[in-house]
């Protein structure tokens, strides 16, 4: 493990029984209270939007924007919220995605992406992959380009990396974190 990754996974606790019973809610408020460690957080998520040759920074509603647009700030690039449906005003794209009982619906700003942007995806957890699978579709709707998947932490038992290969379609997928 890297120093890094020692700092991030020590500033993440650990909630028993939140949101129901059974579950174990990774919590990141104390990463973001700590200067230093949300400072190396934004710095690795902004290298490798700078690997990646992005354009743009897509933050997933509603950590993906506290973790996105300082990154995009520090990589020099635009910001754009992905949110849930009725949330944004004026014209927009939205996808709708299964959830584990119903589905959901996601939105972007239809003109906030062009055929020439390649854009990063920013969130803070990569659980079971819908909302990023719908992120995904809709950066391609817009005739943009899929730069890549960035997150702090991937719950790698709910095996969202094995249901987001296809849509990420080459483009890699990176986790700070797993657990």
């Amino acid at each position: 493990m890297t120093d890094i990754q020692e700092l991030l996974l020590s500033r993440i606790r650990d909630v028993a029984d939140y949101p129901e019973p059974g579950v174990m809610f990774k919590d990141i408020t104390p990463l973001l209270a700590d200067p230093a460690a949300f400072t190396a957080l934004t710095d690795a998520l902004a290298e490798i939007a700078e690997r990646t040759g992005a354009t743009k920074v897509i933050g997933l509603e509603a950590r993906g924007f506290i973790l996105g647009a300082p990154v995009a700030v520090r990589a020099g690039l635009g910001f754009i919220p992905v949110r849930k449906a009725g949330k944004l005003p004026g014209a927009t794209l939205a996808q709708a995605y299964d959830l584990e009982y119903g589905s959901a619906e996601i939105e972007v700003h239809a003109e906030d992406l062009t055929a020439e942007d390649r854009v990063l995806v920013v969130d803070d957890v990569l659980a079971t992959g819908g909302t990023a699978e719908a992120s995904l579709q809709l950066i391609r709707r817009a005739g943009a380009d899929v730069a890549g998947l960035a997150v702090l932490m991937e719950l790698g038992f709910l095996s969202g990396r094995a249901r987001l290969e296809p849509a990420l379609n080459g483009a890699p997928l990176e986790a700070l974190l797993t657990v």
